[in-house]
């Protein structure tokens, strides 16, 4: 059976740093966790990022988020997290954070601090710091980071770990190992998904993080299907709260909105009737495919273009 869902990384590690920044910084990041100051929400910083990114015209994005933190001695600085997602090294990524850091400083003038989650296969592939010496001149920004391989030799403590983030570095560890093997990808999305209703959360933090797993490691509709059915009986067995069949099909819904907020933030106003053609389409591998062309389409139009041939094999039952 060869794979018929790619899988989706940037959707799900967006949320996850949404909803669990202290987490992720305390797992991944604990020099800069420390260095902040709990008590204050993190303030996320979107449309301050576009400008970044637009400006920097550094090239496609993969999941990058931009923050507004509080340090301990009670002054505010700016967190810039760029998440890296692919299969091979990239010699411009270097360049990119250096851009990111020195455009976020130059804009707004608050100082940046830069860290890199690196999701790669590639484990001799850690750049960590881009510079160039020219004459008495030097420029150089170093940057800490994070390479998810190395966490496959620490995959007990991953086990054991109540973090949030220990989940997603499973989930997306699994998921990599398992691009173009369905079957495997569905047994280890089991494997995951067990740990998560085992780590002892409460029924709503179960909800969130399943819906972040679900969406990053998509199946095939048939093995999908296979892996509802025994997570229905693991949970009827145990005499756990069943997911509903709304929850569990709750990821058409997000696809929808994630399609339509990357519509909104870059061409503003979205016409009515593409609205309503979006919130009709009911196949989430589709709606997916359109929110990654939707991030580097020139035009609306352009967009409805590309959305016609898709709405009779997106729209139905």
């Amino acid at each position: 059976m060869s794979e018929q869902i790619s899988a989706n990384y940037d959707t799900p590690w967006k949320e996850a740093l949404q909803q669990y920044f202290e987490p992720f910084l305390s797992f991944c990041f604990p020099k800069v966790h420390a260095l902040i100051d709990g008590r204050q929400p993190p303030e996320s910083l979107d449309k301050e990022l576009e400008q970044i990114v637009r400006q920097a015209d550094s090239g496609e994005r993969i999941a990058d988020k931009l923050f507004k933190v509080w340090l301990q001695d009670g002054k505010s600085t700016w967190v810039l997290v760029h998440v890296e997602v692919q299969s091979q090294s990239d010699d411009d990524f270097a360049r990119r954070m250096y851009q990111y850091n020195y455009r976020a400083f130059d804009l707004y003038e608050q100082q940046v601090i830069s860290l890199a989650v690196l999701g790669d296969k590639q484990a001799t592939w850690r750049p960590g710091h881009y510079g160039y010496t020219l004459g008495d001149c030097e420029v150089k920004l170093k940057f800490p980071i994070v390479k998810l391989l190395d966490y496959q030799a620490k995959w007990q403590d991953l086990e054991q770990s109540t973090n949030p983030f220990a989940i997603m570095i499973m989930a997306h560890l699994t998921t990599l190992m398992t691009q173009g093997k369905p079957p495997m990808r569905q047994q280890g999305k089991w494997d995951v998904v067990r740990k998560l209703l085992e780590k002892g959360y409460h029924q709503e933090e179960i909800r969130k993080l399943f819906r972040l797993v679900d969406w990053m490691m998509t199946l095939p509709p048939e093995l999908q299907q296979n892996f509802e059915t025994q997570l229905k009986r693991y949970r009827e067995e145990r005499r756990m709260p069943v997911l509903s069949h709304m929850e569990l099909r709750g990821i058409l819904q997000n696809a929808r909105e994630s399609l339509l907020e990357v519509l909104e933030v870059r061409f503003a106003a979205v016409p009515p009737e593409l609205i309503e053609a979006i919130h009709q389409m009911k196949d989430a591998s589709v709606l997916k495919q359109l929110h990654k062309q939707a991030i580097t389409i020139g035009s609306i139009a352009q967009f409805q273009q590309l959305l016609s041939p898709n709405e009779a094999e997106g729209s139905g039952e």
